[in-house]
């Protein structure tokens, strides 16, 4: 009951107005502010794809996206190496216990991937500064099935 209760906060919350993200995440995201943005990327997540698919990006390059759910469906817009997503997208599957994922994707954010999720017709934000040894990097929607339709794509390292 704790849980729904938690979980129904969170999504309101969402819900309410625009999600930031900033702070120090495991996947090279440094702290940044609106002052610290070189550009911003805004992305469309529609039910299981996002537009665009790639991106070049460059070490040390602070980006905000905006991302604006156009689906029916919820979803998450996080960024880290495959192996991370990997492992983010196991977790996703284990937490899921059979309800699709859908309610369950907040609470898989702690786990040091920059991410974010987005409410069906919702839009929110999120600033990353681009890690110096950003290899491999990708962004994705880890709610389980959701990559597997093909909701994911990749960062091209500029040097």
């Amino acid at each position: 009951m704790i849980m729904r209760k938690t979980l129904l906060a969170l999504t309101l919350s969402l819900t309410a107005g625009v999600a930031v993200a900033a702070g120090e995440h495991g996947a090279g995201h440094a702290a940044a502010s609106d002052a610290d943005v070189d550009r911003t990327i805004r992305f469309q997540a529609g039910d299981m794809w996002f537009d665009p698919r790639q991106l070049e990006i460059s070490p040390g390059e602070t980006i905000r996206f905006e991302i604006a759910n156009t689906g029916n469906l919820e979803h998450e817009f996080v960024i880290g190496n495959v192996s991370s997503q990997a492992e983010h997208r196991s977790m996703m599957r284990e937490m899921s216990g059979g309800h699709g994922g859908h309610e369950m994707t907040e609470s898989g954010h702690g786990d040091g991937m920059a991410s974010v999720s987005i409410m069906p017709g919702e839009t929110a934000q999120l600033i990353w500064t681009v890690p110096e040894n950003a290899d491999n990097l990708q962004y994705a929607c880890n709610i389980p099935g959701h990559y597997e339709a093909g909701m994911f794509g990749a960062f091209e390292l500029q040097k």
